[in-house]
């Protein structure tokens, strides 16, 4: 039976916390930056790029190869051959449209052209990048370029070949823009000044996702010998600039881009803090030693395509979220206003209907020096908006996705023992979210009375929106249980079981559902719903998909499905059942599929792991050795899906340790089977896990038994105590 299954599955789809900062740490002795191949996910579909950051910094500056379109979500096409320019700020792996901010381009040649008539072709085998550096080759300029950053600036340097009117491009209309009437009328506000022959302000504002306001300061180590303004389209506000140098073949411009949220004065002080001289090569120095140190924290072995992997989805995991504020603690907040950070350091750029599920659960174990700033800066925006981010970007709010899984990070946390933040205020910002309705996403009032939100009276996603709520009600009552919050754990446990209003017992699916108490008809389980195309009661997902999506009570919806044996059947028609087509209202984020089973999209990520909860352990591990396998590869188009801030690649990290928070508040991880032979996860305090794989090979992808410090473990789960403490897990594997 499970050779069987692997069969038909193979068909289907031909509170501890670091005692200092990791920058502070000795400099690791294994160059770990060596295995990230920064380019992975950079195809069609993962939506990453491949330019220079720092670990959870403002700063990202890539290279744009588009930016109108879905396809161009980062800016970068690996199959592109024309290079726009460079922006300072991205997004990773996301599946909508903002930052790019401040696009420049070195230029050679006439000066005054067409607005898109400065880009140059490029040869892949003259790109390359690694942690913290990108470098290219731009052919019609004849202009080498040079890319790094700190956490609050980018640095470039360029090498003109020939010096025939060598300028740059300053391209402030620039953004990525979901069509082309939008790229050109994106920017609201736009102010420059030339504060020396040297040195170029400004102040952007645009509107894409959120509205935006950015300011810069940018700096040259020569004097700008001429300037000149493009002209500007009819709906265009944004500035076009090429500055122009004096320069002989062979010279290097650099350059310095500082952003802030807060001012001119704030860019300043952030460039002065953190680029005070024009040492390119200090600056890479220090951003290779910090993204080694981070991910020094854990050590693997295995090939080179494993280390690769592992490495790469280590480092996307934490390129998010970002620190907004200055280096004095300054933010630009929700309303606006300019506030100081209350823990010093605020961060936006919160995917958490995505990352709730993996992402953050990681940060818990890996950086959870970061966990409390994570938390605090939720609550902050909380206080301002009047909820907790749902999806939150540049300290605004986007209202993206469904569920406000703000609630769920915050109870982990306390959960887990982290207690940085102010617990009754974070729990008062819970409650104000899950009991106040707000104008978009959040109508508790019919949520209450029914039980569900009824088809009939909610516009879209009705299904998800009721079973993602259903998750964070749990995660509020876990959390108010253990604050001694007696009547406020009652109220929200008892809307921690609607999900059982809306399962069907006669087609075994979690299905939409009127006011009046009917299911709606027409109904098909295989049918794709997505908000902003085909409409539908499910959130980028079907009934396949959302029916599994009782995460804090599996054990309920086994025996809601009729006990083990018929989950196991039902779960097995998951995996087996006809794909999911285009024409059967297909969604470009539904991707990864294994019959109905989208890996490439988050309310499947737990789904395998539901097997060992039902008592068949070797369907787990099959799967998940499967997926590993094949959905995360060395290369390009390597990445399955979006990686969605991390949330992908924190899948692929966790799994290949050989468990998976299926619950992330529950304190537990669902034990699966390692990918590779040996892992070590340095804690902190000179503490260490170590996950060790018996009888490790291509063919032994079963588990015999796992032991704890010698001890077997008979349940389904480790706890992040135990982790946490340190020790020995080892799987004994075996065909």
């Amino acid at each position: 039976m499970k050779k069987s299954f692997y069969f038909l599955c193979t068909l289907a789809l031909t509170g501890t916390l670091f005692s200092c900062n990791p920058t502070e740490n000795e400099p690791a002795e294994t160059d770990y930056t060596k295995y990230v191949n920064t380019f992975i996910g950079a195809a069609d579909n993962g939506h990453t790029f491949p330019g220079a950051c720092r670990p959870f910094g403002m700063i990202q500056t890539s290279p744009v190869t588009g930016a109108v379109g879905w396809r161009y979500c980062s800016e970068y096409v690996n199959s592109d051959s024309i290079i726009w320019g460079f922006t300072q700020t991205h997004l990773n792996g996301t599946g909508c449209m903002d930052l790019g901010d401040v696009l420049v381009m070195p230029v050679t040649g006439t000066r005054t052209r067409a607005w898109d008539a400065y880009r140059s072709r490029f040869s892949k085998k003259q790109e390359a990048a690694t942690p913290g550096y990108y470098t290219v080759e731009l052919t019609e300029p004849n202009v080498k370029a040079e890319l790094t950053a700190t956490p609050h600036a980018a640095l470039h340097r360029y090498t003109y070949h020939n010096a025939d009117s060598a300028s740059v491009l300053i391209d402030l209309q620039h953004g990525p823009t979901w069509n082309e009437n939008q790229y050109h009328s994106q920017v609201k506000e736009c102010e420059v000044n030339w504060e020396d022959a040297q040195t170029l302000t400004g102040h952007v504002r645009n509107s894409v996702w959120v509205n935006q306001d950015y300011f810069f300061v940018m700096k040259f180590n020569r004097p700008v010998t001429d300037s000149l303004y493009l002209p500007m389209g009819e709906t265009e506000k944004g500035k076009r600039i090429i500055a122009s140098f004096d320069m002989q073949p062979g010279e290097e411009l650099l350059m310095k881009v500082a952003l802030s949220t807060t001012g001119i004065e704030g860019a300043r002080k952030n460039m002065e803090a953190e680029v005070p001289a024009w040492d390119f090569e200090g600056v890479k120095k220090t951003a290779h030693d910090d993204w080694n140190s981070y991910l020094s924290r854990i050590d693997v072995t295995g090939t080179e395509d494993e280390k690769t992997n592992f490495y790469t989805c280590f480092y996307h995991a934490l390129i998010q979220p970002n620190q907004i504020s200055d280096v004095d603690g300054l933010y630009r907040n929700a309303a606006d206003s300019v506030v100081k950070a209350g823990t010093g350091t605020f961060y936006s750029t919160f995917s958490l209907w995505d990352t709730y599920r993996a992402a953050h659960p990681f940060y818990t174990l890996m950086v959870p020096e970061k966990v409390d700033g994570f938390v605090n800066s939720l609550v902050e925006q909380s206080e301002v908006q009047g909820f907790l981010p749902i999806w939150g970007l540049w300290g605004k709010e986007t209202y993206t996705m469904v569920g406000n899984h703000g609630v769920s990070v915050i109870a982990e946390a306390y959960r887990k023992g982290f207690r940085g933040f102010d617990a009754e205020r974070a729990f008062n910002a819970i409650k104000q979210t899950q009991t106040v309705s707000h104008k978009q996403k959040s109508d508790w009032e019919t949520y209450m009375k029914y039980g569900y939100f009824p088809t009939d009276l909610i516009k879209t996603e009705s299904v998800s929106s009721s079973l993602e709520s259903v998750y964070d009600d749990y995660a509020a009552a876990d959390m108010a249980k253990r604050m001694g919050k007696t009547e406020d754990a009652a109220y929200f446990s008892k809307r921690a079981d609607f999900y059982k209003n809306l399962f069907d017992t006669e087609t075994q699916f979690m299905r939409p559902r009127n006011s009046d108490g009917t299911w709606k008809t027409p109904f098909n389980p295989s049918q794709v719903a997505h908000a902003e195309s085909t409409g539908g009661d499910y959130t980028e997902g079907n009934a396949w998909q959302y029916t599994w999506h009782v995460q804090h009570e599996p054990d309920s919806l086994i025996n809601m499905l009729g006990g083990e044996d018929a989950f196991i059947t039902k779960l097995d028609s998951l995996f087996i059942l006809k794909e999911v087509v285009h024409n059967e209202g297909f969604s470009s984020d539904v991707t990864g599929l294994i019959g109905q089973y989208a890996h490439g999209n988050e309310p499947s990520h737990h789904v395998a792991y539901l097997y060992r909860m039902a008592g068949k352990p070797s369907k787990t591990e099959e799967l998940v050795n499967y997926i590993c396998k094949t959905k995360y590869l060395d290369r390009v188009d390597g990445l399955c899906g979006n990686d969605d801030c991390g949330q992908m690649s924190a899948w692929y990290v966790f799994s290949a340790m050989g468990f998976y928070p299926v619950n992330p508040c529950g304190g537990e991880y669902i034990l699966g089977a390692p990918q590779l032979p040996r892992i070590t996860i340095e804690l902190g305090n000179n503490k260490r896990f170590v996950v060790e794989t018996v009888n490790y090979s291509l063919e032994n992808i079963h588990v015999r038994k796992i032991e704890l410090n010698g001890k077997e473990l008979t349940g389904n789960s480790i706890s992040h105590k135990d982790i946490m403490e340190g020790g020995i897990l080892k799987f004994y594997m075996m065909k």
